[in-house]
């Protein structure tokens, strides 16, 4: 039988032990995944104990207790704190979430953060989402028309409207897409199902006037059809959507359209 030895630095070591706050009478412990580009050191797991008398409910609420409190130097990226904005998306307890919306209360024991899950990290929690963000616009997420600018606004009916329920709602976080597989080992070629739900937005919008050269631009053995229906990326949506459902849709335009 094979033997394979993992690389050193492919599993974070144990790190700091931060002790429990003075005085604390109730108290959450969090386990935070640590890596900065400026140490030459292997990734490392520090652990904190945040009092939750003193902080609010949620996940991110810990987070930034223990940064303004215990440790400055945790790098994480957080804006809107409502569930809007996508910007405190990694994986808390083994899933792919967001922060903000992840109530302490859900998680049983220790609260085991990690960033985003195969990308290239930039600091802590940080990870490097260049290549999502060029992915995303690679689809060119716009109304593409040829017919005369109308002088007030492009109408649209209330059934056509409904049809973009369920897809517009997409906040870009890259839960989806990180929980993956066939994105984590092609994610340089497969568009992924935040992407692909992207573009199915688009593609079925009564307005826009490029369907022919969308899917055009789809087909290919990799940008879509590296999706192969694991339904990760439905479960840990945190907006409750089905990337997946798109992502079948738009095959069954590819179909259809040869018929």
């Amino acid at each position: 039988m094979v033997e394979l030895t993992l690389p050193k630095n492919s599993q974070p070591k144990p790190g700091k032990v931060w002790p429990k706050p003075e005085g604390a009478t109730h108290t959450r412990e969090f386990k935070i995944y640590r890596w900065s580009p400026d140490d030459a050191e292997n990734p490392r797991i520090d652990t904190f104990h945040i009092d939750t008398d003193d902080c609010g409910p949620m996940v991110l609420d810990g987070l930034l207790w223990i940064k303004n409190k215990i440790d400055a130097t945790l790098t994480l990226r957080r804006s809107c704190r409502e569930g809007i904005c996508g910007s405190c998306a990694m994986n808390i307890d083994g899933t792919n979430t967001l922060a903000c919306t992840k109530g302490l209360d859900e998680i049983d024991g220790a609260v085991k953060v990690y960033p985003l899950p195969h990308l290239p990290v930039v600091k802590d929690l940080v990870p490097d989402l260049t290549n999502f963000y060029a992915q995303h616009r690679s689809i060119e997420p716009w109304l593409k028309t040829v017919s005369p600018t109308p002088a007030k606004e492009w109408k649209q009916s209330h059934e056509d409207r409904a049809k973009l329920d369920g897809l517009y709602e997409c906040i870009l976080c890259a839960c989806c897409s990180t929980s993956c597989p066939s994105y984590w080992w092609n994610g340089d070629r497969y568009l992924g199902p935040a992407v692909l739900l992207q573009a199915y937005r688009w593609l079925i919008d009564s307005r826009d006037e490029s369907t022919g050269e969308r899917l055009d631009d789809l087909e290919d053995p990799f940008r879509l059809y590296r999706c192969h229906t694991i339904m990760n990326c439905a479960q840990t949506c945190p907006k409750g959507l089905n990337p997946a459902k798109a992502i079948a849709e738009i095959k069954k335009m590819m179909v259809e359209r040869r018929v």
